[in-house]
């Protein structure tokens, strides 16, 4: 369905509660299925969740993953220690596109059992479950944590614990710091020093209730409409000042747009009171890289010029992040240069009428743009991508006043 959303009230008051962490969720349900007596609470509500979910649920040797790129990375390092246990996991097209080339790689040199079905490096792939003996395996450091977050998962329940070297220089290192310190919440002892990953092999782990931290990708769409509104005061569940997540840094960085960020219990709220703005932004996203794109539509918003680097994750994402910020943003009549590692954005005052937003089957491209609505009315196109990550945000969206309607079907 595509939604055309304004809203002209440019004082905004709420609370919203936000479902729990898509990342600390699924990295919890992989330890879940090796490991049946821990419980979780405040579990995500997303898509990805769900798929991955109903994958560790599915007897069937064809596991569809649909547009879940976590769940193909933590999944083929989960079936491939299930002894006995053969799956063909795939995608949606996309996800055909996306490489897994050297996850699986480092998976083959533990002693894995896994095949491309059609394009070499690429899903669909075959994993025949056996028993890995591995105690240690290298990887490049610069590529998606993710990769590395899996094998991590997964160590624990090797016979020897697993010994990760990363060569070169690390990429996006607080999700690897999220994984461990989830690790060891659960009673896994682990280190992190330098380029090497130690966790050490647990057979079995006491009964337990973990509960997820709310998702702090999703609270940066606020932190936009806090910081595009004149003023603001906005109160979300459920999050921890010593969170785990990279995307907490949003409370360092909006404070540049004058946003400030009050922990109170376990919620936070977010105050903007009128005032200056910054002339420009410049930030390093490489340890946060999933907020650049709220960033930009607030520096779009705001006519502020930004320049934003350690982006090269987002060319392998569920679209090529930067080439659809670029064509979106430009709709408005700004202009957009990128390379494989930034984002400058040089924006006009004026806003270009009547722009519709395509979304490439990608969730934080329809939510990063939803808050310019408090500027300018414009269509959002498929905004139903949002249950990728955040099913509710349309409705959250609404209890601030937006007005939200749908065009088309």
């Amino acid at each position: 369905m595509n939604l055309k959303i304004s809203n002209t009230n440019k004082h905004l008051s709420g609370n919203i509660k936000i479902t729990g962490s898509k990342s600390e969720s699924n990295r919890l349900l992989i330890l879940q299925a090796l490991y049946p007596s821990l419980k979780i609470s405040n579990l995500s509500n997303s898509d990805d969740t769900h798929y991955l979910q109903k994958a560790l649920e599915s007897e069937d040797e064809l596991i569809d993953i649909h547009h879940a790129g976590t769940a193909m990375r933590f999944l083929t390092a989960y079936f491939s220690t299930i002894e006995g246990r053969e799956v063909v996991l795939t995608g949606s097209k996309r996800m055909t596109e996306r490489p897994v080339k050297l996850l699986v790689d480092a998976l083959k040199k533990m002693g894995a059992d896994i095949s491309y079905e059609k394009n070499e490096g690429y899903p669909p792939i075959r994993i025949k479950g056996k028993k890995l003996e591995a105690k240690t395996v290298s990887l490049e450091a610069n590529i998606s944590s993710q990769y590395i977050s899996a094998l991590m998962l997964i160590a624990p329940s090797l016979p020897s614990g697993l010994e990760i070297n990363l060569e070169g220089k690390i990429t996006s290192t607080p999700y690897i710091k999220m994984t461990l310190e989830i690790l060891q919440r659960a009673g896994i002892t682990g280190t992190f020093e330098g380029n090497t990953i130690k966790i050490e092999p647990v057979q079995q782990l006491e009964d337990q209730t973990l509960a997820v931290e709310s998702d702090w990708s999703s609270a940066s769409y606020y932190y936009s409409l806090a910081a595009i509104s004149e003023s603001a005061e906005l109160k979300l569940s459920t999050y921890r000042k010593s969170s785990l997540q990279g995307d907490s840094c949003l409370a360092e960085i909006y404070k540049q747009f004058g946003v400030t960020t009050k922990f109170e219990d376990d919620y936070i709220i977010l105050e903007k009171r009128p005032g200056s703005k910054p002339r420009n932004i410049k930030e390093n996203l490489q340890n946060s890289p999933d907020i650049a794109q709220t960033i930009a539509v607030t520096c779009l918003a705001l006519n502020v010029s930004c320049y934003l680097t350690g982006l090269h994750t987002l060319k392998i994402k569920e679209t090529d992040r930067l080439v659809a910020l670029k064509t979106e943003i430009e709709k408005f009549g700004s202009r957009v240069e990128v390379t494989q590692d930034s984002l400058e954005l040089f924006p006009q005052k004026d806003f270009s009428k009547n722009v519709s937003v395509a979304t490439y089957n990608d969730h934080r491209m329809a939510m990063a743009f939803a808050p310019l609505g408090l500027k300018v009315p414009f269509e959002i196109e498929n905004a139903e991508v949002v249950s990728k990550s955040y099913p509710g945000f349309w409705e959250d969206f609404q209890k601030l006043d937006f007005e939200v309607e749908k065009t088309s079907i």
